[in-house]
């Protein structure tokens, strides 16, 4: 297989994290519209550390010249194979392979056992070799849409395959956003389906606590943490559920997914979910509001008085309220203002897990501006009541959501 010696696309090469450095993907290309998409797909993965080879079907080169593709990866762009058996080779050598986008009939086709393109024989190939195969659908909605076709998404779903659910617009069942299929390819890669069987409940985000229908009391958490928690549990098997405040990101849309605003909806929708649902665990990374006015006025307060006097009481403590019925696994988060003393940050996490009944807490030190509210990224000290403790340098959410559920799902196997 010939490799070019130097390339342009080896200077982005692990430039946003090294979570896939030593890894090979293969991407599939199939003739959406779409395909134009995946040239930044494999620009993400590189930048995420891996190498990448492109397999395109004859009718996806119509849309696309394979040379937009050899210039994005480095890497000769695979059209046919014939006698260099090349798919067994890139299904050797590469750890995972993700087909995006791809078509319902190439959905059809890998389903029902048919290898006739440079795309599907090399996803039977990897089948064969029981390693991760992801597929991004992208098509018109009525023909994903089709019994058969669902049949096939379900029986692929059913033999360990990643889906990545398409976004729905104007009769079309769209490309998702680029984050979503790489947090798929990295979970996959990296995990594997080892959270199947699990149901999981994960808060995001602010509360808000209203002083009247105008202001209200907030803070500044992004979602950023919940979401990528959710994702990455979502994409590694399990059945998850989102409770969010007003996030700044988008919640995941092919994740249960319910919106609150004050910290009693949060409570109140958590309580309903875990009384409603067998759930393995919960994971409260939302940072909820502590206090609440005592007093909600109706309409809006008129900004032309001289001084205004409230007074403060405490919201419920989600955690606290839980305790009372739920047996499962509780991880919750401490952000605590610890001015860069890892001692102290760890003191006040492990007072936090024994006083709010958590099993495992998540702490990071909120007085740093380059972590945790708002950032991409965070660092954190995980702790159990086992008494195991694990730090997490600074690194992007994403790895600190697998860290994370690592870690549940460590400790849930020795509870067992």
């Amino acid at each position: 297989m010939k490799k070019l010696r130097w390339h342009p696309a080896h200077e982005i090469r692990a430039k946003l994290s090294e979570v896939l450095s030593g890894k090979c993907v293969a991407l599939g290309v199939t003739s959406s519209v779409s395909l134009y998409r995946s040239v930044d797909l494999a620009r993400e993965l590189i930048r995420l550390g891996a190498e990448v080879y492109v397999v395109m079907s004859r009718e996806a080169t119509k849309y696309v010249s394979p040379r937009l593709f050899e210039w994005a990866t480095g890497n000769e762009v695979f059209v046919d194979f014939s006698g260099e058996v090349g798919h067994i080779t890139l299904a050797e050598i590469c750890d995972s392979y993700v087909i995006a986008p791809a078509t319902a009939n190439t959905i059809a086709k890998i389903a029902g056992g048919i290898a006739d393109t440079s795309v599907t024989v090399l996803a039977h190939s990897f089948l064969g070799m029981r390693k991760p195969l992801v597929v991004v659908p992208a098509a018109h909605f009525s023909l994903l849409t089709s019994p058969p076709v669902l049949e096939a998404a379900k029986k692929l779903e059913e033999i360990g395959v990643t889906i990545v659910p398409p976004i729905i617009q104007e009769n079309r069942a769209k490309y998702p956003p680029l984050e979503d299929i790489v947090a798929a390819v990295e979970a996959s890669t990296m995990r594997g389906k080892d959270l199947r069987g699990m149901k999981i409940l994960v808060t995001a985000g602010p509360t808000r606590e209203y002083l009247d229908n105008v202001r209200f009391l907030t803070n500044s958490s992004s979602g950023k943490m919940g979401v990528a928690i959710a994702r990455e549990a979502y994409f590694r098997g399990a059945e998850v559920t989102l409770v969010h405040g007003p996030m700044s990101v988008e919640a995941p849309h092919y994740v249960k997914s319910i919106p609150v605003r004050t910290t009693q909806e949060m409570l109140d929708a958590v309580v309903a979910e875990l009384k409603s649902g067998n759930y393995s665990a919960v994971i409260l990374a939302a940072a909820p509001v502590d206090f609440k006015f005592s007093k909600v006025e109706g309409g809006k307060i008129s900004s032309d008085l001289e001084s205004l006097e409230v007074r403060m009481v405490p919201t419920p403590k989600i955690s606290v309220e839980i305790r009372k019925f739920f047996k499962g696994v509780v991880v919750g988060f401490a952000a605590e203002f610890a001015e860069g003393d890892a001692a102290k940050l760890a003191s006040k996490a492990k007072e936090k897990l024994v006083k709010r009944g958590f099993n495992i807490v998540v702490a990071n030190d909120i007085s740093r501006s380059d972590i945790a509210f708002a950032s991409e990224f965070n660092e954190v000290t995980i702790i159990t009541d086992t008494g195991e403790s694990t730090s997490i340098s600074k690194t992007r959410k994403v790895e600190v959501a697998r860290a994370i559920l690592d870690l549940l799902l460590k400790y849930m196997n020795l509870k067992k």
